[in-house]
């Protein structure tokens, strides 16, 4: 039985701390902190008349070290999981290490200033967590997190060597807005607008954004039109299995919401450099982030599933072999059991389960892992216990 801190309170924020709440053997005490306490309020109340769980409340400012120190010796976790922004990623590490804690996030690190998103940052405190004896877990949602443990549990259990990888990501739901993000818009835009990139032959290749389109089959869902973005478990996967000769990142977009997109970037909204508007500063984005809907709010009403998974093609006894390993999740469920959309659930049970994994001992080892790094077998076997099956198909058309 172990406490834990869970630092951020928005969509993702609230599935995790629910799913804790349901596993009171292992997260015996939880605190839930962000920098609008009233949220984390909202959360716990619904928290304690559905499960009977006292969840603890806390306002925190996740880029001031000090406070963020401060407030883990308070309150003495085993560990902190990470869902606020990915901007705060290096800061709430920072607090980790000085505290003594063990870390584990959803998402890779991405400065303010510069939409690119890359590990660099975070894999440069491999050795202070070594050291201080801590476990540092990244990218453990669905993808990043879940892929990257099919690819693992792929490796170890299909193929003597994977060379291509296809991660597919389809949200076939229907939210009734005519435009929304799924999760943060500020980062969702940041990230799908950036050049396109995917890896072949050893060499990273950078395409116009949205360029390279494929209609796939998502199994129950059917054709969707599929691009090829950069997503970051690519870096991390081909640097931990050189054996790839290509990966490759597609997710669905419909006609009409790049059309949104592309209406949002010619005037500028898009923009992360602040303007002068009126004698004061405003970013662009976080304006647009205001008045877009809270990616929260979207569950009520949303139909449909999400669909993700890994399309692997390699060798398995000198034979080449296919393998597609995939969940479908649906939206309404998600909102019956959580209170949230499809989205934030994909990536707050695997958080759930991952901090399951370190304090449980299934997981261990100082320094710095992302989780493809790690056993799959034990994090395969609770995706299936705790709202995330999944499903596996051999020797098929991948598509791709």
């Amino acid at each position: 039985m172990s406490k834990v801190l869970i630092i951020g309170a928005g969509g993702v924020g609230q599935v995790v701390v629910h799913k804790c709440a349901q596993h009171p053997s292992v997260f015996s005490d939880i605190m839930l902190a962000s920098r609008t306490k009233s949220k984390c309020d909202k959360i716990a109340q619904g928290i304690e008349s559905q499960y009977g769980v006292k969840i603890k409340t806390a306002k925190i400012d996740a880029e001031d070290v000090p406070a963020l120190v401060k407030l883990i010796r308070r309150f003495k976790p085993k560990m902190v999981i990470n869902v606020a922004l990915p901007y705060q990623d290096l800061t709430i590490m920072d607090a980790c290490l000085e505290a003594g804690v063990h870390y584990l996030d959803t998402a890779n690190y991405e400065p303010k200033d510069v939409a690119k998103f890359e590990y660099s940052w975070q894999w440069a405190y491999q050795d202070r967590f070594k050291e201080a004896g801590l476990m540092a877990v990244l990218g453990c949602g669905f993808d990043p997190g879940v892929t990257n443990v099919y690819t693992a549990y792929a490796a170890k259990h299909h193929f003597d060597e994977i060379h291509y990888l296809d991660i597919v990501d389809a949200n076939a739901g229907s939210h009734g807005k005519a435009f929304a993000t799924n999760f943060n818009p500020e980062i969702n835009i940041r990230e799908i607008t950036q050049n396109g990139k995917y890896y072949e032959n050893g060499e990273w290749v950078e395409i116009p954004p949205h360029s390279v389109m494929k209609p796939l089959n998502y199994p129950e869902i059917g054709p969707k039109n599929s691009y090829v973005i950069f997503h970051e478990e690519l870096e991390s996967l081909t640097k931990h299995f050189p054996t790839l000769k290509r990966a490759r990142f597609w997710m669905t977009f419909g006609d009409e919401y790049l059309t949104h997109l592309r209406v949002i970037q010619n005037i500028g909204m898009a923009g992360i450099e602040p303007i002068n508007f009126k004698g004061k500063k405003i970013v662009p984005l976080e304006f647009l982030k205001a008045v877009l809907p809270n990616p929260g709010d979207l569950g009520e009403n949303y139909t449909g599933w999400t669909s993700i998974g890994c399309r692997i093609k390699g060798i398995k006894d000198g034979q080449e072999k296919t393998y597609y390993v995939y969940n479908n999740c649906s939206h309404k469920a998600a909102y019956e059991e959580t209170g949230t959309q499809g989205v934030s659930y994909t990536t707050g049970v695997p958080a759930m389960i991952g901090a399951m994994m370190m304090l449980t001992g299934e997981w261990s080892g100082a320094g710095v892992w992302n989780v493809e790094q790690l056993n799959p077998d034990p994090f395969m076997a609770k995706l299936n216990e705790y709202g995330l099956p999944w499903h596996e198909q051999h020797n098929i058309d991948l598509e791709v």
